[in-house]
């Protein structure tokens, strides 16, 4: 066995080691140590680079720390709630995720099925590549896959499918040119738009992020004859009791405890308008609108292994598949700029988990096996099976996610002793 696959073995073990222990063998995070959270998002305020924040740090299933700060939106001066809504973006992503992963599960669906056996138009799509003429000018040739685009594709970001701001200029050109949120679609349309566009890479080369859990959801409505909010809303987010969490909102009340950018906050506001404009548009990858008190229930249940409160979401088989790195060594997947986990991190399905210390020194917090996932919004999670801990930041923020983003994270682990802060 390789030294990477034993670490993360071992942190897993580790992990299902202390979910089985008392919870005195496990320190809790010191008061000290959460002070510091409630002091930084306090001056983060206070400062105005930041209208509001939930934070919630949650161990052996019950919350240590759950706090608000700020207001949900600086136009009406609302309070922060814990029952404020976010918009959290990628963070759908895993939950679309485990649809899938609950299907392949039953047997409905295969890691190794071609997306053209639900979605025909992929049985055409061509491999774009940049190539520079002798008089010096840049042309785009289109040549076949090596082999189809198939749904771990998808779900591990190695389709080719990209992001229109993601990659070379000529990716950004061809999907801007392609207008593909041009009118009114639905799942199944946007799929059929996605799949008419040259793929950036080769199937199973290269991580890249990009619409291919958009294209994931409109394979789960197929498969389930169901639209991708039906099927989440009665395999996961009832059952796990997310009752906030969905793709529209519908009543006044819930329009009122939404949470809002800063009027500066130009990207997230145009991704808001986006989103508005679409309401028929379910998105996979980036819809789902959603509490802190609701995803930490998604969370707490993949801590537990794909179980929460007696029932269970995956089998472990396939929630070990979920949870472990599928693009490391030996997998053949590369990485550039734009590879999101991070230093330290594989990506499984859906989810980023963490497989060495990385490069840094000393190493970024955190332990191996833990599992994250964030947004463009500004919106966080990880999961830490060896310290038996979920936690979670609500925010709404592009300009500052980067910044707040690691100095959360960072604040979190130093809670814990010297020795359990890092890998």
């Amino acid at each position: 066995m390789r030294r990477r696959e034993f670490l993360v073995g071992a942190a897993l073990l580790a992990g299902t080691m202390a979910r089985g222990r008392a919870a005195a063998d496990i320190p809790a995070p010191s008061p000290e140590g959460l002070d510091r959270i409630t002091a930084y998002f306090d001056n983060e305020v206070t400062s105005g680079r930041l209208p509001g924040a939930v934070i919630l740090v949650q161990q052996h299933g019950k919350p240590v720390y759950l706090k608000t700060f700020g207001v949900r939106d600086t136009r009406t001066g609302l309070a922060m709630t814990s029952d404020t809504i976010f918009a959290i973006h990628s963070m759908t992503k895993p939950i679309t995720c485990l649809g899938a992963m609950m299907l392949i599960d039953e047997g409905k669906l295969a890691l190794t099925d071609p997306v053209s056996k639900y979605v025909p138009l992929f049985a055409d799509t061509k491999v774009g590549i940049e190539v520079t003429e002798p008089d010096g000018k840049l042309k785009l040739d289109l040549v076949p896959p090596v082999r189809p685009v198939n749904i771990e594709d998808l779900l591990r970001h190695t389709s080719g499918i990209s992001y229109d701001y993601i990659g070379g200029k000529w990716v950004e050109q061809a999907y801007k040119a392609a207008n593909i949120f041009e009118g009114q679609f639905n799942n199944r349309e946007f799929a059929d738009r996605i799949a008419r566009l040259p793929l950036a890479r080769q199937p199973g080369t290269l991580w890249r992020y990009g619409h291919s859990t958009d294209v994931l959801g409109a394979v789960l409505e197929i498969i389930s004859g169901q639209t991708l909010y039906e099927f989440l809303k009665q395999r996961i987010l009832d059952p796990l009791g997310m009752t906030s969490t969905k793709f529209a909102l519908a009543t006044e009340g819930e329009l009122a405890r939404m949470a809002r950018p800063l009027p500066n906050d130009f990207i997230l506001l145009a991704g808001e308008r986006d989103r508005l404009d679409h309401p028929e548009w379910q998105s996979g990858g980036g819809g789902l609108l959603s509490t802190i008190t609701d995803y930490q229930r998604f969370a707490q249940m993949l801590l537990n292994g794909g179980e929460f409160e007696g029932k269970r979401y995956l089998s472990p088989a396939a929630f070990k598949a979920m949870t472990t790195d599928h693009i490391g060594p030996g997998s053949g997947v590369g990485r550039d700029y734009f590879y999101f986990p991070g230093d330290g991190f594989g990506y499984g399905y859906g989810l980023a988990v963490r497989t060495d210390p990385g490069n840094a020194k000393p190493p970024p917090p955190g332990s191996l096996g833990e599992l994250k996932w964030d947004s463009g919004s500004g919106t966080y999670f990880g999961v830490d099976p060896k310290l038996d801990m979920v936690y979670l930041m609500m925010q709404q923020t592009q300009n500052e996610r980067s910044r707040i983003t690691p100095a959360f994270k960072a604040l979190v682990y130093d809670c814990y002793p010297e020795g359990l802060r890092r890998p």
